[in-house]
This record gives C-alpha cells, structure tokens and sequence, in this order.
C-alpha cells in the first residue's frame, strides 16, 4: 500500500502524456518521399541541410529520402509508387511517359547545356564527333544525355546507327570508360568534371551551340501532387531559396555537398558553375522543347508511341 502511495503522483503525469502522444501524431499528415540522385547537388545539400523537412513540417509532413543512380531509375521508382516527387533530366520524364507514368512537371532549373558532354580518353585518337562512327559509346539509357547524343551525331552528320551505345549507369560507365571497353562516354555533371579532374578525360563536345538544352525537371507523382498541393509549393519555395544560395556562395556549396557525392571539392564546385539554380514554372517555351525531345525519340521508336507533353504540367494554382 505504501508503494502504491508512492507512485501517486505519477498518474497526472502519465494522464497527461496520454493526451499529449494522441495529439502529436494527429500533427503527422503524411509523409513526402523524395527520390533523389548524388549528382543532383541542390537536393543533396537540402537533404544535409534539412531545409525540406522544415518547410513541411508545419504542414504535417516528415521527409524520406530515396535514392537511385540515375533519372530513369528515379522515374521507374515514381510510376511504381515508392516516391513522391524527384529531380531529372530532360529524357527521362519522356520515357516515362510514354511508359504510361502518371506525374507531373512541377518546375524547372535554367538551361544548362555545359553542364554534359561526350568525354573522351586523354590519349584517345578520336578528335570530332564525326569521328565516332563505328564506336563505341556508353551512356544511361533514356537519361538526359540520350537526347544529346543524338543531338550531336546528327548535328555531324551520323544516326545513332551509325555508333554503338553500351547502356550502362554511371559507375559502370565510368570504369569501362577507364578501362577501354568503350570508346567514349556521354555523362552530365558532377560525373564530367570528375572525369575531367581525376582521370584527364577531354570533353569531345557539350551541349552548347543550341545543341540541347539541358533543363533540369523537378516531378511529382499525380496523386499526391493533386492531393498535396501545398507540400509541393512548400518544396518550391525552399528550392528557390537554397538555388540563390547556392549561386551567391559556390564555395561553401561546394565544401558541403562534395562529401556528400563522394568527391573532391573543386570538382564539384567545377560542377556547381556549370548548372544554374533558379527552379521556374513550366513555360509553354519548355513544354515546346519538351515535346521536341519526344517527337525525337518517336521518330527514333526510341518510346513506343507519340506523346503530349504538356499533359504532365502542373500549374502551381491548380
């Protein structure tokens, strides 16, 4: 009896407690799944910085981060329902598309044309684009630079016949490209600048000269856009901020995000001045260009069937 009196006080401790867990978790609305890739270097320093998780906090949500190698793996995450929302390159959304995807175009980066390139060994012979009839070349398949390959054999009077693509995901791109068993490698940035930096790659061509774009997408996944549509301006807008961060100090940009990629500093600052950081809305400018790309690839039977674009823009008021 006496233990028992003892222990008295805490029943309007634990009273209280009991209304407080019930009324912590009816806050949790949701939870917002963001797959990610290491060289898309403005999620990776919000994801160290954790300036998402802040902005939807007070709407309830948690964050998850997912990550994947390349866009169209992030794509194919998406379609099958274990992300929410993601940031690709300008293919990759095509293909999924057309492989009956159901998202949405929240925004995009600026164009970024230097920021991918045909690479080549530093002791390698070949010396143009033309030059690369009959080789071979590796690229992520439906990834950003499918596009530009294409872009500049034509644009050097070949087809994508005329060359041999070895589909492989970055890291294995990259080691066949040091070992030999490809002639030369499509890649964007921070891979570039790395295979620049560490092992003498010589960039053959870019995406300069009205080549290819290269805009930069920002994805949601339909349902949850349509039913979340405040997490996703949420996300906007903290985008929009650590964008004009990142531009105004490169430097320590670079200092946070490179451990993070697994590389060293300078390249990926190297990288970072190659992108630009200004997420937009989708203009009917970008759509056009969008449907471009895809036009291309149908031309090509590189999808399966032709597709409108612009029925994947989300308008922010919508």
């Amino acid at each position: 009896m006496t233990a028992f009196r003892s222990l008295r006080w805490l029943a309007p401790l634990l009273a209280a407690a009991l209304l407080i867990v019930p009324a912590a978790r009816a806050q949790t609305k949701g939870e917002l799944r963001i797959g990610f890739q290491k060289g898309a270097s403005l999620l990776v320093l919000q994801k160290a910085q954790g300036s998402i998780e802040k902005k939807v906090a007070p709407l309830g949500f948690g964050v998850k981060w997912v990550e994947f190698p390349a866009g169209p793996q992030l794509l194919e995450g998406l379609n099958v329902g274990a992300v929410d929302f993601g940031f690709v390159g300008e293919a990759p959304p095509i293909f999924a598309q057309a492989a009956g995807a159901k998202f949405y175009y929240i925004g995009h980066d600026p164009a970024a044309p230097l920021a991918e390139a045909i690479v080549v060994r530093k002791d390698s012979p070949i010396k143009s684009v033309a030059e690369l009839k009959g080789k071979k070349i590796a690229l992520n398949k439906g990834s950003n630079v499918h596009y530009l390959l294409v872009r500049l054999l034509e644009k050097n009077g070949l087809k994508l016949a005329d060359v041999t693509p070895v589909y492989l995901p970055p890291a294995d791109a990259r080691a066949a490209f040091e070992s030999k068993n490809v002639d030369a490698w499509v890649i964007w940035d921070p891979y570039t600048a790395a295979a620049e930096k560490q092992v003498g790659a010589r960039i053959l061509a870019d995406g300069t000269g009205g080549v290819a774009n290269n805009y930069q997408f920002y994805l949601g996944e339909r349902g949850f856009v349509e039913k979340n549509p405040q997490v996703i301006r949420a996300v906007f807008e903290d985008s929009v901020e650590k964008g004009k961060w990142v531009k105004a100090n490169l430097r320590q940009a670079a200092e946070i995000i490179a451990p993070l990629q697994g590389l060293p500093v300078e390249v990926t600052e190297a990288s970072l001045r190659r992108y630009e950081f200004n997420v937009q809305p989708l203009t009917d400018a970008v759509i056009a260009q969008q449907q471009q790309i895809a036009d291309t690839f149908t031309a090509l039977k590189l999808i399966p069937k032709a597709i409108p674009v612009k029925e994947a823009s989300w308008k922010a008021g919508q």
